[in-house]
């Protein structure tokens, strides 16, 4: 079977996933990336969705090996954003037209149940925006009391699908756990998302392709798939960024497998490449995540060094963005950029929740 005929097929094994992950020629590449935006075309059309985050915390009780919020970095100046502060910024994303705010943070039970149910609600009732949740591993409990409160998404990447590099990379915890998790989630309603990180070490193309079978599996409504860049304090610093090309070729491969998810052209794509957001959205992405945090907090939330966009003004961004957007012909959805599995029915329900 010629490439061509393998990039058209419904169904591809496992070990054509690491075929086509593994391709370097130019030309192959290309015809990856083009029948992997044929695809984006015909379940996402040419909108682009704006997801704002909100930083609203540098604090984290994990210590994983490649983060460098981890608890063990001494260095680091902590922060917690008020209450106040966080639903201003919220009012502030959605008077630029970003229908979705993301609340992310490291695993900080310091901002505990009521107060994240209590910034929830609170920009329920002010703005007409989704609410994604970035927190980390939290309790049910606590999933399902800020469900209540109107939150209607939730991310929480699996990192590896490989339970050894998984225990290695998070300090003995298991990828079982953060499985349930995942499936908990996604029974009491929310839409969920997950995905990996390309480059890690000790990963191999494998891997990756477990990763992306994985992601069909959950049934995702968002799949991230970003490049490690390695942080200062971390047992990691000295480690190897992730590759471009192997993030560029794992977003189009999880568009051709997984098709009506939403996937996103990462910060850390931008960073390791000048034009990586392009890049991505010519290779399947659908969506962008600025950062929306306000100064001085921003410059403290040090997953990795040198973000990009990091010393912009945030309230210059969607102007910026959408000029970059309508140079490939795309442009700005003006929608909250629901789950591509919802019924027109199901996404009118969802909007005025």
């Amino acid at each position: 079977m010629n490439l061509h005929e393998l990039l058209h097929k419904d169904e591809l094994t496992r070990e054509e996933i690491v075929y086509l992950l593994s391709l370097k020629n130019e030309d192959d590449k290309n015809l990856l990336y083009t029948r992997a935006d044929e695809v984006r075309q015909f379940y996402c059309y040419d909108e682009v969705h704006l997801r704002g985050i909100i930083e609203i915390s540098n604090y984290c009780d994990q210590n994983c090996f490649y983060c460098g919020l981890r608890e063990a970095n001494l260095t680091l100046t902590r922060y917690r954003m008020s209450p106040e502060e966080v639903i201003a910024t919220a009012q502030m994303i959605t008077n630029l037209g970003i229908f979705t705010i993301v609340l992310q943070s490291g695993e900080d039970h310091g901002f505990d149940t009521d107060l994240i149910a209590y910034i929830i609600y609170s920009i329920k009732q002010q703005t007409n925006a989704a609410i994604t949740l970035s927190l980390g591993e939290r309790g049910f409990d606590e999933y399902r009391a800020w469900k209540i409160a109107g939150a209607d998404r939730y991310l929480l990447k699996h990192e590896t699908a490989n339970p050894k590099l998984y225990s290695l990379y998070h300090n003995k915890q298991k990828l079982s756990d953060r499985i349930e998790h995942l499936k908990f989630l996604k029974n009491i309603g929310y839409q969920i998302g997950s995905g990996n990180m390309i480059g890690l070490p000790m990963q191999t193309v494998e891997d990756i392709a477990d990763d992306i079978l994985l992601c069909k599996e959950f049934d995702l409504d968002m799949a991230a798939f970003g490049p490690f860049i390695p942080s200062p304090n971390t047992p990691y610093q000295s480690k190897n960024s992730g590759s471009v090309e192997l993030t560029l070729n794992t977003m189009a491969v999880a568009r051709l497998i997984l098709k009506n998810v939403h996937i996103p052209a990462t910060t850390a794509l931008a960073t390791l490449d000048e034009d990586g957001r392009i890049k991505g959205l010519n290779a399947g992405a659908n969506i962008i995540m600025p950062d929306f945090t306000p100064n001085p907090y921003r410059e403290q939330y040090q997953i990795y060094p040198d973000r990009k966009c990091l010393k912009d003004d945030p309230r210059k961004c969607r102007s910026c963005l959408q000029l970059q957007l309508e140079s490939i012909g795309r442009r700005v959805s003006s929608s909250r950029g629901d789950s591509l599995k919802l019924t027109p029915n199901e996404i009118i329900n969802w909007s005025f929740k």
